[in-house]
């Protein structure tokens, strides 16, 4: 097994967490805004069938001053009782920093445990940080991460993907069969046949 450690800046670092932890507080409003367990007739036999729904809908949180924070869109979401789960289609999410740099995530459908501590997004699942500069006035080139799956604990900040990935920044790119990223440690560990280009003058 290949194993690859690539210390990325500090934006670069903090992407796919920002983007979960946005998804995280918008399952949490979405689970607020819809009926109690209470409030729903329950069946006999416990099935794997949706209790409520929302359709194309649009999730949106601000910040103390008004500005848009995060947003997620779907074509529709289900809630699971059974499961006390979330499945979202066609997910679109959107998050600012505190510095407004924007980041992007997309897949064709998203899952979410009960307290959106882990989150999964599935099916050409893509993590995007816009191109931006740093506060010393560096620009740091555009981030994303590909994929058909990417997990995320949200609580302990990690994002995995037991399936092949690939991380672009700028022109530079890495594969690998799978990836494991730890904020707390700002580690990316990428295994399996790993794979990378490297342009002269891209520095992670």
């Amino acid at each position: 097994m290949n194993t690859l450690r690539w210390a990325l800046d500090r934006l670069t670092l903090y992407l796919p967490v920002l983007l979960m932890g946005a998804l995280a507080m918008a399952s949490y409003l979405l689970v607020r805004s819809t009926p109690s367990q209470s409030e729903v007739v329950a069946s006999a036999v416990a099935q794997h069938q949706p209790d409520y729904f929302m359709r194309e809908f649009a999730v949106k949180t601000f910040d103390a001053q008004g500005q848009l924070k995060s947003e997620v869109k779907g074509r529709e979401m289900r809630h699971y009782p059974d499961t006390d789960t979330l499945e979202i289609d066609q997910v679109v999410i959107r998050s600012f920093d505190e510095q407004g740099h924007l980041t992007t995530a997309t897949a064709r459908q998203a899952l979410t445990n009960a307290d959106a501590s882990e989150v999964t997004l599935i099916g050409d699942a893509r993590v995007l940080r816009a191109a931006t500069v740093s506060p010393a006035g560096k620009p740091q080139p555009a981030m994303s991460f590909q994929g058909e799956q990417l997990h995320a604990l949200v609580d302990t900040e990690r994002v995995r993907s037991d399936q092949p990935v690939t991380l672009t920044r700028g022109q530079d790119q890495f594969t690998a069969d799978s990836m494991d990223y730890d904020n707390q440690q700002q580690v990316i560990e990428m295994q399996g046949r790993v794979r990378g280009v490297l342009f002269p003058g891209n520095k992670p």
